[in-house]
């Protein structure tokens, strides 16, 4: 790893056979291990990383044989990571994130359909 640790209290949002995405209230971050890296990010980093794999067009990835080798650097602005990934792991890092941002926002459901009823 790259000598970053989860907080001890961090819970986590969201995982697959691939990777796990850890919340720290305490440290207002997010964590994602993948790809035999551990890295923090704050929400604007979560979304630009988002942004970055949703841009990518698998299909055309996939598709197109005059590209060569099958690696794809993800760089996020502002971000001192970036990530080299094959196709299965810009796959898997896409299925990472959706369930990640899933579960966003069905806390936000739950939070305001229980503020609703304490109302």
């Amino acid at each position: 790893m790259n000598g970053v640790k989860v907080a001890a209290e961090a819970a986590e949002v969201f995982s697959t056979r691939k990777g796990t995405v850890y919340q720290s209230d305490r440290e207002l971050c997010w964590y994602i291990d993948f790809a035999d890296k551990l890295v923090r990010f704050d929400y604007r980093g979560l979304l630009k990383l988002k942004q970055s794999i949703y841009r990518l067009d698998i299909e055309l990835l996939l598709l197109d044989s005059s590209r060569s080798p099958e690696i794809e650097m993800v760089f996020i602005c502002a971000c001192n990571h970036c990530y080299f990934l094959n196709l299965s792991q810009i796959i898997a890092l896409k299925e990472l994130l959706e369930g990640t941002f899933a579960m966003f926002e069905l806390n936000q459901i739950i939070h305001d359909r229980l503020h609703r009823l304490a109302i």
